[in-house]
């Protein structure tokens, strides 16, 4: 069975995106914290995305690697996102590329019958996609990187919730300028 990791950049005040999906907040560029983003990526056998988060990702990564200044980590990045397989979630587009396959119909179906292949961890990105995978009991670990911003609303990195979900505290990591990672496993 796979792993399910939900992992996002927020705001202190738990908001992937201030309001009109402003993520400016999240400051001057970080390359150690974006190192750690690279790791986690490579390690990830299939990712799951959302539609606004996959027009974001796909209006980059493409070509990140051909960009003026793409260090040498971007241009891993964009390598390792290219040849990533990749699921899209989504009942407004027609089709997705980059490695990628359009799923129109029930998500939680299609992650359920994803985690219980055989194969390396998936990791899921999206505010409402996983929004639904957590109130379906199916993320596996969460990746919090707070950054030292308050906006005061957006999108909400946590959805709610019908019940608890308990956690066990994986790991604790600080950044320079203040983020701070905490990954924590849900408690089965």
């Amino acid at each position: 069975m796979r792993k399910l990791i939900y992992g996002m950049n927020l705001t202190l005040d738990g908001f992937i995106a201030a309001p009109g999906d402003d993520i400016s907040w999240g400051g001057p560029r970080n390359e150690e914290l974006f190192q750690w983003w690279l790791d986690h990526e490579r390690a990830s056998g299939v990712t799951l995305y959302g539609r606004k988060l996959w027009e974001a990702m796909s209006s980059h990564w493409p070509t990140g690697d051909q960009q003026p200044g793409a260090s040498a980590a971007e241009i891993e990045f964009a390598r390792n996102w290219r040849d990533t397989p990749k699921v899209v979630f989504s009942s407004t587009l027609d089709k997705v590329d980059w490695n990628a396959r359009l799923v129109t119909g029930d998500a939680i179906a299609e992650i359920t019958r994803l985690r219980s292949e055989d194969g390396g961890p998936m990791t899921i990105g999206g505010a409402t996609l996983a929004g639904a995978a957590m109130r379906a009991g199916l993320i596996d670990e969460y990746a919090v990187v707070a950054h030292p911003v308050l906006v005061g609303s957006g999108t909400p990195f946590f959805a709610a919730l019908d019940s608890w979900v308990n956690l066990n505290l994986l790991e604790t990591r600080t950044f320079p300028g203040g983020v701070v990672l905490s990954r924590y496993e849900t408690r089965r």
